[in-house]
């Protein structure tokens, strides 16, 4: 197969340059995120340790410290464990042994174990905490950075499912389901079977033929090998991709992990009735505001979920006073039995997502976290239920948010004279706007002069007709929209025609709407790293991690 011209991007030798655009500017977001970017101090009542820059946030070392109670050593035996499980690099393992210090935090993130690391997003999320730990050791603080697998989720769809651009800049997903799986399982302890070898082989097959293409397809199927789950291949994965940079994964479904949670567990069931009614009195808050709610909590929510001897996850609800029954009706318990198994099997339960980092930063030396919009939504509600547990509220930061275009992409945009925002729109009116700007500005000059003088002509028949005969200017009023309507649709279909004509220009555009805006939002969202690492190899984490500005809340664009 010929190779395409792709090049090894190495960050001294690499001439990228960087824009920002405001969230504000960008569709589908929501009021409560933008207002926590333009100004965090006014929702502190939402976010009590709220600080306008990550460069701030060491100021909470002290507090995070001295509310830190779980047993270091403990911790960091099973972070060796997990982390060389996953054949993490000496750099992360003496990260490890520096967590073990008294006076170090975690920068924190996380997300699901999606199948070869899921959406873009997921690696900002990592660079974010990288960054910000390796800032704060420089000026003093001692810092790890951390990322939290959520293998204990059970919603397989969200995490079996991959996007990548193919060989012609086709957008291209492929699922991931072995047989015979347990649907409602955590998704960590999903195990792959023989079939994911040849689920691997298709996405390389797909993809363009690099010099770097053999090497990714070797590093996939190490990660991704058969009887592994999908939280260890997840970790295998990240444990290349940031090899250099330190990052330490931790598994909460680990047993040693489980045993330490325990205590935040049984304190949960104790007061799970005082965690419901603070958030939804938060909720409340939160309406009155003009805010919405991430989660709907109501009256028989439970923080906590409960897996069965079948290791299925299911969702607890209260039925009365003192009993709770699991969701799929097989298992009921009084909050005496509930804490009595938390103690003795912690295994049984995982947090629910109000609950999620409440646990996470008891079980970490949480300085901040680092989320999604939809993160930073959950934490104005959950905060209340770090108040019930007397924990100090997480700092919470938005990750870094990137688009990468790519040197063919740019000169494209540059030859239409677009921006990002100029996709963000119906992709046939996308079409319609590269005719009359390159393809054919004459065709919709004709078309704007020939509509010009039917108005004119328009406008002198309705003077005529409203001095003679009222009702016939009626008439000529409904008449006109109709002629006006089916001009604009023959001017439209064109200018089309002049696009299908030029193959070139139309994969361009495809190329374009595939790669920047895939399934119409943001790439981040949905575009996997390995589109990008295939064609620049894995130095390309670096040139991410130059390209992080943790002062800069804005959506960044990358151009390579």
């Amino acid at each position: 197969m010929k190779q395409s011209n792709a090049r090894s991007i190495k960050p001294a030798q690499t001439n990228t340059r960087v824009q920002s655009l405001s969230f504000a500017e960008l569709p589908h977001q929501s009021r409560l995120f933008l207002e926590y970017l333009r100004d965090p101090a006014a929702l502190k009542k939402y976010y009590p340790n709220v600080t306008g820059s990550p460069s701030n946030v060491g100021k909470f070392a002290d507090e995070v410290l001295a509310n830190y109670k779980t047993d270091r050593g403990e911790l960091c035996d099973a972070l060796v464990e997990i982390n060389k499980q996953i054949g993490a690099s000496s750099k992360t393992l003496e990260y490890i042994e520096r967590l073990r210090a008294a006076d170090t935090v975690a920068v924190v993130t996380g997300q699901q174990a999606g199948i070869l690391t899921g959406p873009l997003y997921t690696i900002y999320k990592a660079l974010s905490a990288i960054k910000l730990a390796d800032e704060l050791n420089k000026n003093g603080t001692k810092a790890v950075p951390v990322f939290w697998v959520a293998t204990e989720d059970h919603d397989f769809d969200e995490v079996a499912e991959i996007y990548l651009t193919d060989k012609n800049g086709e957008l291209i997903s492929s699922q991931y389901r072995p047989q015979n799986f347990d649907d409602g399982a955590s998704v960590g302890d999903i195990k792959l079977d023989s079939s994911i070898a040849t689920f691997i082989d298709d996405l390389i097959s797909h993809l363009p033929t690099t010099e770097f293409s053999a090497d990714i397809h070797d590093l996939l199927k190490a990660s991704y090998s058969e009887q592994s789950n999908f939280g260890e291949s997840f970790g295998k994965t990240l444990a290349v991709l940031f090899a250099n940079y330190g990052l330490v994964v931790i598994d909460p479904q680990h047993k040693k992990i489980k045993q330490l949670a325990a205590p935040i567990y049984e304190q949960a069931i104790k007061q799970a009735d005082e965690i419901v009614s603070a958030i939804q009195d938060r909720n409340k808050k939160l309406a009155t505001d003009d805010f919405h709610s991430q989660v709907l909590v109501e009256d028989d929510y439970f923080p906590l979920f409960w897996h069965d001897d079948e290791g299925k996850r299911t969702a607890l609800k209260r039925v009365s006073d003192n009993l709770y029954r699991a969701k799929d009706g097989k298992s009921e318990f009084t909050t005496a039995e509930l804490e009595k198994i938390a103690s003795n099997e912690s295994r049984r339960f995982s947090p629910g997502v109000m609950l999620r980092s409440v646990v996470q930063d008891y079980l970490l030396p949480t300085i901040c976290y680092f989320g999604g919009a939809a993160e930073i939504a959950y934490f104005a509600q959950n905060g209340a239920a770090y108040k019930i547990l007397k924990r100090p509220v997480t700092t919470i930061f938005h990750r870094q948010s990137f688009t990468i275009i790519e040197s063919r992409q740019r000169r494209v945009l540059e030859k239409l004279s677009w921006n990002l925002t100029d996709l963000f729109v119906d992709k046939e009116k996308a079409l319609v706007a590269a005719a009359e700007r390159v393809l054919s500005p004459e065709t919709a000059e004709l078309f704007t002069e020939v509509e010009k003088n039917i108005e004119t002509e328009l406008d002198r028949l309705d003077r005529q007709l409203s001095s003679s005969d009222p009702t016939l200017a009626t008439n000529l009023a409904t008449r006109r929209r109709k002629i006006e309507y089916h001009i604009a649709t023959l001017r439209k279909k064109a200018l089309l025609s002049e696009v299908r004509k030029d193959e070139t220009m139309r994969r361009q555009i495809d190329d374009l709407f595939n790669s920047l805006v895939p399934n119409g939002g943001l790439q981040e969202r949905t575009l996997n790293i390995f589109s990008f690492i295939n064609r620049h190899g894995l130095s390309f984490i670096d040139v991410l991690y130059n390209s992080v500005e943790l002062k800069d809340k804005d959506h960044r664009i990358i151009y390579l």
